[in-house]
């Protein structure tokens, strides 16, 4: 990140920071996700806090009684899964749990506000569960452009390739080994039936 040029206010180097990162992990996004990620990415850094709370309770509360102080809370969830594990995918290891944890419960948190809402935030909520991998992974590419190594390690790189096919888990698969990467359910050909 030596490199990155500043820009005068914190959303232009958002933006920059997220144009290099989206280079560099060759994913398209549509302007409306690039857009929002941004934009969380600028209120985490005004309030880190966001961070500090349990979220699989928070989701549980606020998923079955939908009403529109709820919405912010299902955000809420799905914006700090985004945040734990694109930025922050050590939390899960500590937490001991997987980082498609995460992944699912933010994928749900938008899912059921996109189902929820009747409204034009519908279909935003709807590309951020569906593309939520996509936008782990250029998550993952602007940590790693801050921290000079790999945003997870190998492990975390094989559970993750195994269970939401990310692209960025695969290339680091790919750089550890000039083997073979196959799929933990492949069969092996002569136990086939």
């Amino acid at each position: 990140m030596e490199n990155l040029k500043l820009e005068p206010t914190s959303l232009a180097s958002w933006h920059a920071l997220m144009t290099e990162a989206l280079q560099s992990s060759e994913i398209t996004l549509t302007e409306d996700l690039e857009s929002y990620l941004v934009f969380l990415l600028m209120r985490f850094t005004k309030n880190p806090e966001i961070i500090n709370n349990i979220l699989a309770i928070d989701y549980l509360t606020h998923v079955k009684k939908y009403r529109s102080e709820n919405r912010q809370a299902l955000q809420e969830v799905g914006d700090k899964c985004l945040l734990y594990a694109g930025l922050f995918p050590g939390t899960a290891r500590k937490r001991r749990v997987p980082i498609s944890y995460y992944i699912g419960l933010g994928q749900n948190a938008y899912a059921s506000l996109s189902d929820n809402l009747h409204n034009s935030l519908s279909p935003l909520f709807a590309k951020l569960g569906q593309q939520f991998v996509c936008l782990i992974d250029v998550l993952h590419e602007i940590r790693e452009m801050d921290h000079k190594g790999d945003a997870i390690d190998l492990l975390s790189a094989e559970e993750l390739w195994n269970t939401t096919h990310s692209r960025h888990a695969l290339r680091i698969l790919r750089r550890a080994t000039d083997g073979f990467i196959l799929p933990r359910n492949a069969q092996d050909p002569e136990q086939k039936h």
